[in-house]
């Protein structure tokens, strides 16, 4: 049977981390399934994930995107390129998927200033390509996805058939491959939350048939972690993707005065570190409405 947990705050505000390298230590096969471009907690969150990878925490084995406007490619591109990882697969949707992006600009202000290969999302594979293609060649309960965004991917993954990469259904895939699933999503102990209804059909059919552990890190933790005063502050960051869009985006909003808001940067948190000694979880089911309204 599937376990279902919810984070739950325990340290809930300012917090710095520190990661020290450690060979010892196996790293966390992961795949990051983003919205990237709708918020720009998005970029906050590769970043940590990559700074972890830079300590041997995790491996990071593809970054997907669960929106499909044009240029999403391109901008995933840029950050494994400044991260100096420029061959990580990457996947666009290629059927029905939203086409968020963000209202501040952020996405052409960096494709204007970036150098990327990736030159069009129709140099990529879709999604459920590259996930069945990496699952299928990883040990079996070893990989964690964790998804910041929503859960079209992981529906389409879900149902697709067997192919040339797994005899495997979709399901049976995730079942034998997958260690957990840490989400972004939801707001707990009840709510709406964007990453449930923007897609709610998928949201439904993903939280009813996941045949792993999923994590849930609620609207409710992220909201209280603010991120990016220091960085933005820090002249001696130049020509930086992470910087240039904390940098043009937190003086656009007034909720962002003393930093964003870090949804997605305490789910990659979790992910690759766990959630000692920051949080504490609860175990339980949740419910998604046709409207994308949860609970718990």
């Amino acid at each position: 049977m599937k376990k279902l947990v919810l984070l739950q705050v325990m340290i809930v505000f300012c917090f710095q981390i520190i990661f020290a390298q450690n060979s010892a230590r196996k790293p966390v096969p992961v795949i990051f399934d983003t919205d990237m471009g709708g918020d720009y907690d998005d970029v906050g969150a590769i970043t940590v994930l990559h700074a972890l990878a830079d300590s041997g925490y995790a491996n990071i084995l593809a970054t997907v995107a669960s929106v499909k406007y044009e240029g999403v490619a391109s901008v995933l591109d840029i950050f494994n390129t400044y991260f100096k990882r420029p061959g990580i697969p990457i996947g666009v949707p290629k059927g029905t998927a939203l086409e968020t992006k963000d209202w501040q600009h952020w996405t052409d202000t960096i494709l204007a200033k970036y150098t990327y290969s990736v030159k069009s999302n129709k140099d990529v594979p879709d999604p459920v390509t590259i996930y069945r293609k990496i699952l299928a060649s990883q040990p079996d309960k070893s990989v964690t996805i964790v998804t910041v965004g929503f859960y079209t991917n992981l529906a389409n993954l879900l149902k697709s058939k067997p192919d040339q990469y797994s005899p495997l259904t979709g399901k049976e895939l995730i079942k034998r491959k997958v260690k957990q699933l840490v989400s972004m999503a939801g707001k707990y102990p009840s709510g709406r939350e964007y990453n449930l209804f923007a897609d709610s059909v998928s949201s439904k059919f993903v939280c009813r048939n996941w045949p792993a552990r999923i994590v849930f890190d609620g609207f409710e933790i992220g909201e209280k972690i603010k991120t990016g005063l220091p960085l933005i502050r820090n002249e001696k960051i130049q020509n930086s993707p992470v910087r240039d869009v904390f940098s043009l985006c937190i003086p656009k909003a007034k909720e962002d005065e003393f930093g964003r808001m870090s949804w997605d940067e305490v789910a990659v948190l979790v992910a690759i570190k766990g959630y000692k000694p920051w949080f504490k979880v609860r175990e339980g089911r949740i419910q998604v409405e046709n409207s994308g309204n949860n609970s718990w």
